[in-house]
């Protein structure tokens, strides 16, 4: 298949249906179980999701992060503040995550607002890292510009000098999580001729409303 081959395909989707009765009443429970599915399934880092974020000129930028936690305020993840998802974050604290589970074609869409998250859960998660990846996060300036990848490597170098095996790395101040708090959850499940199945929870003052949506 060439490349303009894959762009005419038309695959169909099956014809398992997406429900309201299949639903939990709280999307955050029906998150997770489509979650635990997706990784029950064998896929390749389920916890991906594409994060939409606005940069300070008003242009949408998105990029792949992994989600580390989901409760029940939101979702967690984390990175380098001084990225350019951070200095979204921080100028515009909004932000929208597809989860894109295709092999079970399904695909969910969280959108809200973005708070950093404690000193304290940041340090806790940082701590759990490996230890090659924190002085990775340690040594870049992530999306700054850099002259070659020799001297980012010179720099993880340096740091692994200083913080030999078995001593602690600190957390650098400019990295840490945020928590994406849902307004609008929307589940997503493909069907035959591309008519899906899509339902929208919106948060209400108490609890959330569930509607259909048209494909």
């Amino acid at each position: 298949m060439t490349l303009m081959d894959s762009l005419s395909t038309h695959t169909d989707y099956g014809s398992i249906p997406l429900s309201a009765s299949d639903l939990d009443p709280d999307p955050i429970a029906q998150f997770a179980r489509w979650l635990s599915e997706a990784e029950a399934a064998g896929f390749a880092e389920p916890n991906a999701m594409v994060l939409g974020t606005i940069d300070d000129d008003g242009s949408p930028s998105s990029r792949t992060v992994l989600l580390r936690r989901v409760r029940a305020e939101g979702f967690e993840f984390f990175t380098n503040y001084g990225s350019r998802k951070g200095r979204a974050l921080a100028g515009h604290p909004v932000a929208t995550a597809v989860f894109p589970w295709y092999g079970q074609q399904r695909q969910v869409i969280v959108t809200g607002s973005v708070t950093r998250l404690d000193a304290e859960s940041s340090d806790a998660y940082f701590a759990s890292r490996p230890r090659d990846s924190q002085i990775a996060s340690a040594a870049s300036q992530q999306s700054q510009p850099i002259e070659s990848r020799e001297l980012l490597e010179q720099r993880i170098e340096e740091l692994a000098l200083a913080y030999p095996e078995g001593t602690a790395v600190p957390r650098p101040a400019n990295w840490g999580g945020f928590l994406l708090s849902p307004i609008r959850i929307e589940f997503w499940k493909g069907r035959s001729s591309r008519v899906h199945d899509r339902f929208v929870y919106n948060r209400l003052a108490e609890g959330w409303s569930i509607t259909r949506l048209q494909p």
